[in-house]
């Protein structure tokens, strides 16, 4: 489906569907969304100001009767696993209609000073730093368990979303473009999405002598996220909000298959911070976070260390005199890290994404051979068809804190088991699925994609490895 205006051959007459009608409500009523994203900032500043003031909570505190405990399962029980699901199943409306950073910047930068846009801050490799560097900043302060944790990692992102806006830019998002901890994740899992904003170039061409509406003006559109509307392609970069909905007559909400953007888009969208992002990111940096609170190996090294240290007299690395904003330090809950604790959390983690983005890429690097010859473009096409899997690792991973928030409660989740065995089941077939189609773009012999898929399915495999032992090989 897509807009135009039918005034050439080259142009068809729209078919407007419930979807591009949907696309064109967004538009329409921009006043109803800005003033949902009000009503998110509001609960989220509640969220995140109120518990921190209030006691810790106590042995005989329950989910339903404490502050603190309701605010921890809705962020990290319920709010950002499902933000996650929600990039997959409907791209970034998170972004453009609901995200209370998103909603902050962009008011700052209609009131700021709009300055241009530094060098520095257009360096494409900041998703993958403030991915990376966010993640493992929230494991030292254990930003899943406490509230002041919580406020320092999550109002200091929303505060620095603030600062920027009012800095740079005029009515836009400079925050989220360049510099938001979770753009990078949210770009790859709504090349999944199955709709986005079409654009039909030939229409959008035909504006520029006939207007838009029967001959009228066209009007320019503040595309906040700054994305090119006229060369915008995929999901990726549009925040959904839906503001260019019928813009020149050639943007419309239209269906698409979820393979699309990453099968035919892949090799020319991808990029090598995209690869670093998925390999070394959301496969190697993430699982670390995940796996060492069950790691075995994580406490044997630990306590290996700490008998060396005694035996040669050095104590300084078992004190507990961090700052709480440094490393975990909660005396009264017995939750003390001390210099050791933080060294070997910030060391696991470090050492498990390298161990397994390397691992993954050196697998994917002789599945391209096996298609022709290996090329650079060709890799970091085949490392988008880990996307599903990838995803699905994070939400499994933050899903571990709904569950342990509901064992807690004494609730029964005892299906849990089924559910992540479902889940890895679904998204190993669908990376499959689009690392064999990927194979399409590049050959058409039949042994070749056998032997690059059955390289990836290899990669498939290692992944799959760090959940068995985080799930099943750790916890007996």
């Amino acid at each position: 489906m897509s807009c135009s205006l039918g005034q050439g051959p080259a142009q068809q007459p729209l078919r407007q569907g419930w979807l591009a009608q949907a696309g064109q409500w967004m538009q329409r009523h921009g006043a109803v969304i800005r003033a949902v994203q009000w009503v998110v900032v509001a609960v989220y500043a509640f969220l995140i100001l109120v518990p921190a003031v209030m006691p810790l909570p106590g042995d005989t505190a329950h989910l339903w009767n404490n502050l603190t405990l309701a605010a921890q399962f809705v962020f990290w029980g319920i709010w950002w696993p499902f933000v996650l699901l929600s990039m997959v199943l409907l791209g970034r409306v998170w972004c453009g209609v609901l995200c209370p950073e998103g909603a902050l910047t962009e008011f700052a930068s209609k009131f700021g000073r709009g300055k241009s846009i530094p060098h520095w801050m257009r360096w494409g490799g900041w998703p993958f730093v403030a991915f990376g560097l966010t993640t493992i900043y929230g494991q030292m302060v254990s930003v899943y368990q406490y509230p002041k944790a919580v406020l320092l990692v999550l109002g200091g992102s929303t505060l620095g979303a603030m600062v920027i806006g009012f800095l740079y830019g005029r009515e836009k998002r400079v925050w989220c473009k360049y510099l938001c901890p979770v753009n990078g994740v949210f770009s790859l899992l709504a090349r999944l999405a199955p709709f986005h904003f079409k654009v039909n170039e030939d229409a959008w061409r035909n504006s520029y002598t006939h207007g838009e509406h029967g001959g009228k003006r066209v009007i320019p559109v503040n595309c906040a996220p700054l994305v090119p509307l006229r060369n915008m392609k995929g999901a990726a970069a549009c925040h959904m909000c839906g503001r260019c909905s019928g813009h020149r007559d050639a943007i419309a909400l239209t269906w698409r298959s979820p393979s699309e953007e990453v099968v035919a888009l892949g090799d020319k969208q991808a990029s090598g911070w995209d690869t670093a992002l998925i390999l070394y990111g959301l496969l190697g940096i993430a699982i670390g976070a995940f796996h060492w609170t069950a790691s075995r190996w994580f406490v044997d090294l630990k306590q290996s260390i700490a008998g060396w240290l005694i035996d040669q007299n050095i104590t300084w690395p078992l004190e507990t005199n961090a700052p709480w904003f440094l490393l975990t330090h909660y005396p009264e809950q017995n939750d003390v890290f001390s210099w050791l604790d933080g060294t070997m959390i910030v060391g696991y983690i470090v050492v498990t994404g390298l161990v397994y983005g390397t691992v993954l890429l050196a697998i994917l690097a002789l599945s391209t051979v096996f298609v022709g010859r290996f090329e650079l473009r060709r890799l970091h096409h085949f490392a988008q068809a880990l996307i599903p899997l990838a995803g699905a690792g994070v939400f499994l991973g933050l899903s571990a804190t709904t569950l342990s928030l509901l064992r807690a409660e004494h609730m029964q989740t005892d299906w849990a088991a089924s559910v992540r065995i479902a889940i890895l089941v679904i998204t190993n077939a669908w990376s499959a699925w689009l690392a064999w189609r990927v194979t399409g773009r590049y050959s058409t012999r039949l042994w070749q994609r056998a032997l690059a898929l059955a390289g990836f399915c290899a990669a498939l495999a290692v992944v799959d490895s760090a959940w068995w032992l985080m799930f099943w090989g750790w916890a007996h």
